[in-house]
């Protein structure tokens, strides 16, 4: 059968139920040749007839009856999509999928999810903990809504707000050399850190690559002792005595409850940002925008 109409599955409908091509034409504001047309033109196309039509008016025969049952089922089912479509539109309904990286899921965006998910409880939630590269591919593929990353990525093809300003600390213990200079500074320059050994973190992530860079315009590289996969490692081996370690502010709340010392660093290349990303000249769906709108409604930039 050709593609269902929904016009003349109306007609049909009210058809049955006046028993009269003027009546029907009357209540839908169309001309009585018109319905007849439309009624005739169906019938020839599924070659069936749908109504007896005598002088008092029309009637549905056996497979009008089941033509118009159906239909009704049919237009049923076409207002229920329209309900629901209506409520993906306004954000009643949907999902949201997030990529982000673990420095976001360390700051601010927990409890930013958390009022989110309150405020729109039936908006499903998909979180997935990755790189920033891995985040930002994700996003390009289409496989997330919404990428939060570190800023020292390519963002030519997407389009990006602050989430969070993620400056970069450098951590030592307490009895490191550097030790009483941090106690003593607000903030300590860069330069100062490469001639000691470091704990080393997440080769080519974010980070490693930022102070990689800074290191290498400053002539000079950067000298690990060892290497981890995660800021609490890093932290347990600075606390060890293998070396200064580097953190994003996100991370900070890591060394609460040590003996530490930190302190921001104080070039301007040091004072980063997370973003929140998006694919450029793409559609929005509500639940992206309700979150959007949400992130820039919180954000509060560092002094």
């Amino acid at each position: 059968m050709q593609q269902f109409d929904s016009v003349t599955a109306r007609l049909i409908m009210v058809l049955a139920e006046t028993g009269s091509i003027g009546r029907a034409a009357e209540r839908e504001s169309i001309a009585s040749s018109a319905v007849s047309r439309r009624v005739s033109d169906l019938e020839s196309r599924l070659g069936v007839v749908l109504f007896d039509r005598s002088a008092q008016g029309v009637r549905l025969t056996a497979a009008g009856q089941i033509y118009a049952e159906r239909c009704r089922n049919v237009l049923r089912e076409i207002a229920a999509l329209d309900t629901v479509m209506a409520d993906f539109a306004t954000g009643q309904r949907g999902s949201l999928r997030l990529a982000c990286t673990s420095s976001a899921l360390s700051g601010r965006l927990p409890e930013l999810l958390a009022l989110y998910a309150d405020k729109n409880p039936t908006i499903a939630l998909e979180i997935q903990e990755t790189s920033a590269s891995k985040g930002l591919a994700a996003l390009d593929d289409g496989r997330c809504d919404i990428a939060i990353v570190s800023d020292n990525y390519d963002f030519s093809r997407f389009e990006i707000k602050p989430f969070e300003d993620d400056h970069v600390w450098v951590v030592v213990s307490p009895d490191h050399p550097l030790a009483s200079t941090i106690a003593e500074q607000r903030q300590i320059g860069f330069d100062q850190l490469l001639c000691y050994e470091m704990v080393g973190i997440h080769q080519t992530g974010a980070l490693d690559r930022l102070l990689a860079e800074a290191a290498r315009k400053a002539g000079r590289t950067l000298g690990e002792r060892v290497r981890v996969e995660s800021f609490p490692a890093l932290v347990r081996m600075v606390e060890a005595g293998f070396g200064i370690g580097f953190l994003r502010s996100t991370s900070l709340h890591l060394v609460a409850g040590t003996d530490l010392l930190a302190a921001p660093l104080a070039e301007p290349w040091a004072r980063r940002q997370l973003l929140v990303a998006q694919r450029r000249n793409s559609p929005l769906s509500a639940a992206m925008k309700l979150f959007l709108t949400l992130c820039v409604q919180t954000y509060l930039p560092s002094p």
